[in-house]
């Protein structure tokens, strides 16, 4: 059947390279069943249900269908995502062509399956949650996602109804209600203060959706009963899919959980995860935070130094906004600890390591605290790292499913080798937590010859080694600020997953060609 894939026309994901076999199901909860741990109101009262995706370890047993990659109603999300790619320009008529195909492009999960009995010590699987970028949702990285689950992991992919996503939809307890949408929502790249707001605005509601999903979890693993009112979960018999999960889930000990993002998801995992640490510094009169926790809150207890975090492309404009200045200026929670830094990642597409000033600021913001009042001075400090030939889309399954694409207007290559770098640090960065999840094939490691490693590595030591060009085209990064390029040689218009920037790309390179 080899030379029939070969000539499929219809884009497919590789197949993941954990031992395990991935189950996915996908879950929309009512936010009155929820209690938000902030001390303020929902930041938008039409958001009555929060959504995500739940990657996880199955049992080998499982032959269900893979998960369609577009969701239903795939014609409106089809349509949403060509709008988003800017209708009218080059780039949206060639997403035009594809409808047909995409309603066909399957993630390769078990939709629904049983999910395996952990072979860890604490019995229970680690999990992470995954904050999606400007036009991801729910499925939109479902290939490191999976990748990751593989290796037994249970990811939780949140979809986030900021106005980020090409279209969100909101379900309903009540079988006859109408479905609301929620539609993309163009805001500029370039700071203004009107820019500042209206992120500001959007991170709100990312962060209370992140506080209401950990309760989920909370709620899921100590099998309180939950309605899921997700659209492909009214074709399961009834059965409650959510029940199997419990006591399953190592979302109790704090600073287990670890927190992860793309992009816009990068900048909202830092303003997570700070504003959770820094949540008593609400009384500052120069502080106005996004999300703030209360002090018994269940979160406030899972983030301490040890909560391992990992920044795809972290896009840092939303972090420099007047509003949260206070706490951009605040060193990571993993810097309260003397091993800080061992636990926090930080992968650059070549894209975003090419644009200085977002470079510099991503630098900033993972850094050790250097001032004269440092609690622990000898700190290893971050990981940074970046692949070569990678695309700001390479880091999601944009870059897999169409290579061609991001090959021609990106220049990027090898997308499957990349997100299987990205897979290796974020997996030994957990190791460095002291989380258990299983080796990383010999494949991944590039061992193909190498006998005796049938079960993989169990420490991958070699992914996060700072030695230059210890592994092809993975180069480690210091803090050390850069000034290598000017703003007017790189800048988010060559990086950012936008529609009118793709736009502009294939519009200057229809210009050269004519």
């Amino acid at each position: 059947m080899t030379w029939l894939n070969k000539i499929n026309p219809t884009p497919s994901f590789p197949e993941y390279t954990g031992p395990y076999k991935v189950g996915s199901v996908d879950v929309e909860v009512p936010t009155s069943q929820l209690e938000a741990p902030g001390r303020s109101d929902s930041p938008c009262t039409n958001l009555s249900t929060v959504s995500f995706r739940v990657f996880y370890p199955a049992r080998p047993e499982s032959e269900q269908k893979g998960v369609r990659w577009i969701p239903s109603p795939q014609k409106e999300v089809v349509s949403a995502y060509a709008k988003f790619l800017g209708a009218g320009n080059a780039m949206a008529g060639l997403f035009a062509t594809l409808p047909q195909l995409l309603y066909y492009v399957t993630v390769p999960v078990h939709h629904n399956a049983d999910i395996l009995e952990p072979p860890t010590e604490s019995k229970r699987w680690p999990v992470m949650m995954f904050s999606h970028g400007l036009g991801g949702s729910r499925n939109a990285y479902s290939h490191i996602c999976g990748s990751l689950a593989s290796h037994g992991v249970v990811v939780v992919a949140p979809e986030h109804r900021d106005g980020s996503c090409p279209i969100s939809f909101i379900h309903t307890p009540e079988e006859k209600a109408k479905m609301k949408t929620i539609a993309y929502r163009k805001v500029p790249h370039k700071a203004s203060k009107e820019v500042y707001e209206a992120r500001d605005e959007q991170l709100r509601i990312r962060l209370w959706e992140l506080g209401l999903i950990h309760e989920a979890l909370l709620k899921i693993d100590n099998r309180m009963p939950l309605k899921n009112v997700a659209e492909d979960q009214k074709r399961t018999g009834g059965k409650d899919m959510l029940t199997m999960f419990s006591h399953l889930l190592d979302v109790h000990e704090p600073g287990k959980i670890s927190f992860a993002g793309h992009s816009f998801g990068g900048a909202t995992t830092v303003q997570f995860v700070k504003s959770v640490y820094y949540h008593n510094a609400t009384k500052l009169k120069s502080y106005h935070p996004l999300f703030a926790p209360a002090e018994d809150s269940s979160i406030v207890r899972q983030i301490t130094p040890q909560t391992p975090v990992m920044l795809l492309d972290l896009w840092t404009l939303p972090i420099q906004s007047p509003t949260t200045s206070w706490l951009r200026n605040k060193p990571m929670p993993c810097y309260d600890s003397p091993a800080g830094g061992s636990n926090l990642l930080a992968i650059l597409s070549e894209a975003f390591y090419k644009w200085s000033s977002n470079l510099n600021d991503t630098k900033r913001i993972v850094s050790k605290p250097t001032d004269s009042a440092v609690k622990y001075p000898n700190q290893p400090g971050p990981h940074i790292f970046y692949p070569t030939a990678s695309a700001h889309l390479s880091q999601s399954d944009f870059g897999v499913l169409f290579p061609w694409i991001t090959t021609k207007v990106f220049g990027a290559k090898e997308p499957e080798r990349v997100l299987r770098l990205n897979a290796r640090a974020m997996l030994q960065i957990m190791r460095n937590a002291d989380i258990e999840v299983a080796a990383t094939s010999k494949e991944d490691m590039e061992l193909q010859d190498v006998e005796g490693l049938q079960k993989g590595v169990p420490q991958d030591e070699k992914i996060l080694s700072h030695v230059e060009e210890s592994i092809r085209g993975w180069i480690s990064l210091g803090t050390e600020l850069y000034g290598g390029l000017s703003e007017v040689e790189k800048g988010p218009g060559d990086a950012m997953v936008e529609g009118e920037v793709l736009g502009q790309v294939v519009s200057n390179e229809e210009r050269a060609m004519a």
